[in-house]
């Protein structure tokens, strides 16, 4: 009875493992062992899809910096929703910065200092007055000035009642000039004494009804004589907050910001309250700006580097803000010392103007611990941060109206920022392929193709109309901005901002600047239309020749000159009146270096002019037969280029 018993429990305990095991095999094989299965073809198919062995070091590589990148964004999408939900315009978030330290040192200009709480009530009595003057919400005043206090609080006291600001660069003069004020239809013009002449010359092509504003009295004596003088409103006008409109949104114009595009005069891009915010606070991120930084800016304030990103971050981050009227290579490290700078905002001729004064005590006696801007080239990068004990360089890359901005955040030399090679599609922006021409190539099924590491092509931001880092809202002028836009790109439907620039990326997603494409290019930090070059050189002219405009290259100077082709079958151009006319018509940097007479031109079938041959050939005296002249400034005239003075230009012996 015993061992039966025994023999039993055995059984039933054998039993009831057989019936364990079994559950546990049906379980295994009916879920997990598939799961197993999947999961493994996932791993492998990522695995060997994305590159294998190679991906993964990719991945160990780049992680660290996507993560840090993704926090900067989640924290922007935090601080967006609150402005949208609480509508915080530009001008409210900056009376909120004022409130937590009036009387920290705002802004520093020569030996002029203004708090927050002084820049907050001469912004008052900006609006105060212009709402007393019948200015509205909705209206536009152009502003044509040099860096100055004032500047700042004029645009932001305009904002205070809703009024957009028209930034004019003052380097502008004659049709480009009349150009920029009308096409923003603003009812108003605010500039300084000193640019009157200037103003002068086109107030026959400017409305009737326009108000003019002058300030800054002493330098006055070239005031139009309708102008009203606008120095005593700082002292005498209400400081009070001024009436604010009550449909004010976070999504109106807050200024206008003027931009070559590719082709034509200058383009208002529109600039909102949301966009100023975006563009600001997303470099305040990934640069990593402390509440102790004091920014140097030699840039002008009408373009977006000086104006919005390092503006920006005193408006809106409470950050000191030192600007200077004119860039001084010889006092750019005193002043850096002097007002106790650690940031400083540069563009790639600053730097190379920097390197080129002698070496002194001052170039390492200073604070600055960021340099911050675009086109550092790659050549001088290194000997730029060893000689001037730089500690990291934020370079970016960025168009004032665009949505494909990106930033070096890890120091990467040569880099002008990056995009994930991981998660691709968390940031829409990739690179696609172009043809000699710069034009978008096509596959058979009509859509355009991604560039491999290593290949050239044009950079691309997906248009994403809901999303507020992704939208284009364009420029004022509807046309103009139909140009930047391309349709039916990676699939049909969708559409991409063009650019017009060609960048190349490595397999670590870092990508490198290479050129501007179509009809813009760069020079002395200033874009240059050559469609507006050709139109004013036709009337310098007198439109008997047919002019093609384009940019090359000099040995030692970041971007290119102005070149231009001029059809002389005759040979009737007269140089001395191409000299004068150039001088009196365009603004410095974009008069042509260079000029050639050619006898010849190659037109397309749609009558455009070939230039590729142009490009290529430069002002090689050695390859060209035609005649090449020089702008020579100190001799005030156009003269000969031959191979002495060929020589000399690629040597840097001649000063450009």
């Amino acid at each position: 009875l015993t061992r039966l018993l025994i023999t039993n429990r055995e059984n039933l305990r054998m039993a009831r493992n057989l019936i364990g095991y079994g559950v546990f095999a049906a379980f295994f094989y009916t879920y997990v062992y598939p799961s197993i299965i999947v999961a493994s073809a996932a791993v492998s198919a990522l695995y060997y899809g994305l590159g294998g062995w190679e991906f993964l070091s990719v991945f160990r590589k780049t992680i660290k910096r996507d993560l840090k990148a993704a926090k900067a964004l989640i924290q922007f999408k935090f601080l967006l929703n609150k402005n949208v939900k609480h509508n915080r315009t530009i001008n409210r978030i900056f009376d909120d910065v004022m409130r937590r330290h009036p009387r920290k040192v705002a802004v520093q200009w020569e030996d002029v200092s203004w708090s927050f709480h002084d820049l907050y009530e001469y912004s008052n009595a900006v609006g105060n007055y212009f709402h007393k003057q019948g200015f509205k919400h909705g209206d536009v005043v152009a502003i044509f000035a040099d860096n100055r206090p004032e500047y700042i609080a004029l645009w932001l006291g305009l904002a205070k009642i809703g009024v957009t600001a028209a930034l004019i660069n003052y380097n502008l003069r004659k049709d480009a000039l009349a150009h920029c004020i009308n096409i923003s239809l603003c009812k108003g013009v605010v500039y300084v004494g000193h640019l009157g002449d200037a103003l002068g010359e086109v107030h026959s092509e400017l409305k009737t009804d326009l108000k003019y504003y002058v300030m800054c009295g002493d330098e006055g004596k070239n005031a139009l004589h309708e102008s009203i003088n606008i120095d005593p409103v700082f002292k005498t006008e209400s400081r009070l907050q001024p009436p604010e409109p009550a449909n004010a949104s976070y999504f109106d114009k807050l200024m206008f910001i003027y931009t070559s595009g590719t082709t034509g005069l200058p383009k208002a891009a529109v600039i909102s309250h949301s966009r100023f915010y975006y563009m600001c606070t997303m470099s305040n991120l990934l640069v990593g700006y402390n509440s102790n930084d004091n920014v140097y800016c030699s840039l002008p304030l009408y373009h977006s580097n000086g104006g919005i990103v390092g503006l920006g971050q005193m408006l809106c981050h409470g950050i000191g803000f030192t600007i200077r009227s004119k860039f001084s290579a010889s006092r750019f490290w005193t002043d850096c010392k002097r007002y106790n700078c650690t940031v400083i905002l540069y563009i790639g001729e600053i730097c190379r103007y920097l390197l080129a004064q002698p070496v002194k005590v001052s170039d390492r006696d200073h604070n600055v611990r960021i340099a911050s801007g675009n086109g550092l080239r790659p050549e001088i990068w290194t000997q730029f941060v060893e000689r001037f004990n730089i500690g990291r360089v934020a370079e970016f890359y960025g168009a004032t109206e665009g949505n494909a901005n990106l930033m070096n955040t890890e120091n990467v030399t040569g880099s002008c920022g990056f995009i994930s090679v991981i998660a691709p599609t968390i940031y829409p922006v990739t690179l696609l392929k172009v043809d000699e021409d710069q034009e978008l190539v096509r596959d058979k099924n009509g859509l355009c193709i991604k560039c491999k590491p290593g290949e050239y092509g044009m950079l691309v931001g997906k248009i994403i109309k809901q999303s507020l880092t992704q939208r284009f809202d364009g420029y004022a002028d509807k046309e103009a901005s139909k140009k930047k836009v391309a349709y039916d790109v990676l699939q049909k439907g969708d559409s991409v901002f063009m650019t017009g620039d060609v960048l190349t990326m490595d397999k670590y997603g870092n990508m490198y600047f290479k050129d501007r494409t179509g009809d813009t290019f760069r020079w002395k930090g200033e874009n240059v239309s050559t469609a507006e070059c050709e139109a004013e050189l036709g009337k310098v002219l007198g439109n008997q020749h047919t002019v093609a405009v384009y940019g090359v290259t000099i040995p030692g100077t970041d971007g290119k000159a102005g070149m231009a082709a001029v059809l002389d079958v005759d040979d009737t151009v007269d140089l001395e009146q191409l000299y004068d006319g150039v001088v009196r018509a365009f603004a410095t940097y974009a008069r042509p270096l260079f000029v050639r007479k050619v006898k010849h031109m190659e037109i397309t079938g749609t009558h455009k002019i070939k230039k590729v041959a142009l490009r290529k050939e430069g002002y090689n005296v050695n390859e060209i037969s035609d005649p090449l002249f020089f702008l020579d400034a100190a001799q005030k005239k156009y003269v000969t280029l031959d191979g002495a003075l060929y020589a000399k230009i690629l040597d840097g012996g001649v000063r450009v």
